[in-house]
């Protein structure tokens, strides 16, 4: 059973039957067959019971995300199917299944949603998306004009405007640009039905909740924006506010920190920044800039620059898991299991138990939370007038085991790190790698040291020097490039022991290393590796009834290319420059991704393929 709550505006169709149409307290969320089985008689015969378990089974999905606003509502659950509640529906109409499957996000804002696959294409519909029927979902991501970059990485909805950030971390704007919001020439362009592209090497987009502005954020921390900035919602400062800014325009003077999220409200802009002081644990802190008329700056001053919300809410020892920005109002969630909110509330948006507005920060009572769980698996997501309280963990598709695994991807002190080469590019690695190939002991100043020396010898070489690298690093292999290897080996040692929580990882075993062999050649993969990326070997390493030794022969189907390929992606998520594609080598990879049971991620493999394949013909 789905633990969501609801409250404010219940909107058309009517999102919470049975309910009255302002709900100022949190509600417990039901779909409509739940609300049905509810009435239903405890003495049904055998056939009906039957109908009520698969009606059950079809709405006991895990919520993945909501997305909320005001054209509707999208429900997405882990099986990657999707369902709508749209304000243009007939009040009476039930809920609408989306036609699309293997969904990995959405995204809906004013008069416009789009739904992102696992295989990283784009469907949208909207009146300035596809005028000709803007209730049809088109494949938006196929039209854009460079067929390689055409593998979507995350989608963003705006206003009247959808923004893409592909795998090769380019951005794209289609729909309106009436108020600047695509960054392009307002005077040619105040629109367009095909994406355009916007930035180039970006890492983050961040829009909001029916706003016109927009917020890039490249590899390098530096802040772009553009859009509606009549109420300074843009925080380019007094001097820039009443304008609206038609160019990409970088934003000065940010808070220190590391940027995590900005989300936009119609009025206002609020920013998440998480402080890192190497000597204690990431503290996270909000800072908003735009018009305070609205009470949806968590202040009484306008600010027209991102300056900090203040609060005795915001304990020394308490962090900001998870916020959702609405039409004018905010919800938190803190580690230390409180809710904490501001803004308009003439709806009960804000859950209090009454509709008197809120201008600066309270916490607010939630009813017992049915799962017992830390508050850190739920998740806010705030509408036009309405917001969602809902469980949503963090889902993986491996075992109890290797959920540990994953919890140590995400800790900070194995979060990927970045190194500059000698002309400015940015290649990151992931510091658990690092730690485990470095020579490397317990002490964290050795750590230090190493990643310090590794980025003096990369500030020095190329990015396709930078790769290569890493590429040894990762892989140990012998196939290396002595002259790079000669400056990188004092700092290399893969005798190291692996620290016990990674052993215990691998089961208790002391190699590192899983060896397949070909054609009496050894290619090496840290296990580590090969757990994260194919089915084929975490069931080997996890299974208490397989043979677990560190050695497969030869897989004869991929010849010495293939191969070469496979292993490249396995590390990179990239596929070599040098190595010409053929429709032999994509027919082989297609029979090795099978074999391997390859966890597939954007950019998919069998894509990056074909779309190398085509641009070479």
């Amino acid at each position: 059973m789905n633990d969501c709550l609801f409250f404010g505006l219940n909107e058309n169709p009517t999102l919470s039957q049975n309910e009255p149409e302002i709900i100022i307290k949190p509600i417990q969320f039901k779909f409509e067959n739940e609300n049905e089985n509810e009435n239903e008689n405890e003495n049904e015969n055998e056939n009906e019971n039957e109908n009520e378990n698969e009606n059950e089974n079809e709405n006991e999905k895990q919520i993945k995300q909501i997305s909320t606003n005001f054209f509707g509502t999208i429900f997405l659950f882990e099986n990657g199917k999707a369902i709508e509640y749209l304000n243009e529906n007939d009040p009476n109409q039930n809920p609408s299944k989306i036609q699309i499957e293997n969904i990995q996000k959405v995204t809906v804002d004013a008069e416009n949603e789009a739904i992102l696959t696992i295989e990283g294409n784009v469907f949208a519909k909207g009146i300035d998306i596809y005028s000709n029927n803007p209730k049809e979902f088109i494949n938006i991501s196929s039209l854009i004009e460079d067929k390689n970059d055409r593998i979507i990485q995350d989608i963003v909805s705006g206003y009247k405007s959808i923004y893409l950030l592909t795998s090769n971390q380019n951005v794209y704007g289609i729909g309106s640009n009436f108020q600047g919001q695509l960054g392009l020439d307002f005077e040619t362009l105040q629109g367009t039905e095909k994406p355009m592209l916007m930035m180039k090497n970006v890492s983050k987009i961040f829009t909001g909740n029916f706003s016109s502005c927009v917020f890039l954020l490249n590899s390098n921390q530096e802040l772009f924006g553009c859009g509606d900035n009549e109420f300074a919602q843009l925080g380019l400062g007094e001097s820039r506010k009443e304008e609206q800014i038609h160019k990409l325009t970088k934003i000065q003077n940010i808070p220190k920190g590391k940027i995590i999220d900005i989300q936009c409200g119609f009025y206002h802009s609020i920013m998440l920044i998480e402080n890192q002081n190497q000597n204690e644990n990431p503290k996270r802190k909000l800072y908003s800039c735009g018009s305070a008329q609205y009470n949806g700056l968590g202040k009484n001053e306008n600010t027209y620059e991102f300056t900090e919300i203040k609060s005795s809410l915001f304990e020394n020892d308490d962090n900001i898991l998870d916020f959702s920005v609405g039409y004018n109002h905010t919800l938190i969630l803190t580690s230390n299991n409180k809710m904490i909110g501001f803004g308009d509330n003439y709806l009960g948006q804000l859950g209090t138990g009454n509709t008197k507005n809120q201008p600066i920060p309270i916490q607010i009572e939630i009813p017992k939370l049915r799962f017992n769980e830390e508050i850190s698996n739920y998740h806010i997501s705030c509408g036009n007038l309405n917001s969602f309280l809902y469980y949503s963990p963090f889902l993986s598709p491996f075992s109890n085991l290797e959920e540990d695994l994953i919890k140590l991807f995400r800790r900070k002190e194995f979060c990927n790190i970045s190194f500059k080469t000698k002309n400015g590019e940015i290649v990151e690695a992931h510091k658990l790698i690092l730690k485990y190939r470095l020579n490397q002991n317990q002490n964290q100043n050795q750590n230090e040291n190493e990643n310090e020396k590794l980025k003096e010898i990369i500030s020095k070489k190329s990015i396709k020097e930078s790769n290569q690298i890493f590429e040894m690093i990762y892989s140990s292999n012998s196939k290396i490039n002595p002259k790079l290897y000669s400056e990188i080996k004092e700092i290399i040692n893969s005798n190291e022991k692996i620290e016990e929580t990674i052993k215990r990882i691998y089961l208790n075993e002391s190699e590192k290393d899983f060896i397949i062999e070909r054609k009496e050649k050894q290619y090496k993969f840290p296990k580590l590796i090969l757990i994260m990326r194919s089915e084929l070997y975490r069931g080997m390493f996890l299974s208490v009834t397989e043979d677990k030794s560190n050695k497969v022969t030869d897989y004869s189907e991929l010849s010495n290319k293939s191969f070469q390929i496979f292993e490249y992606w396995i590390y990179s998520n990239q596929i070599k420059d040098e190595i010409e594609i053929t429709q032999e080598i994509i027919n082989e990879i297609k029979i090795g991704i099978d074999y391997f049971q390859l966890n597939q991620t954007n950019p998919n493999l069998f894509d990056l393929l074909i779309n190398k394949f085509n641009n070479q013909n």
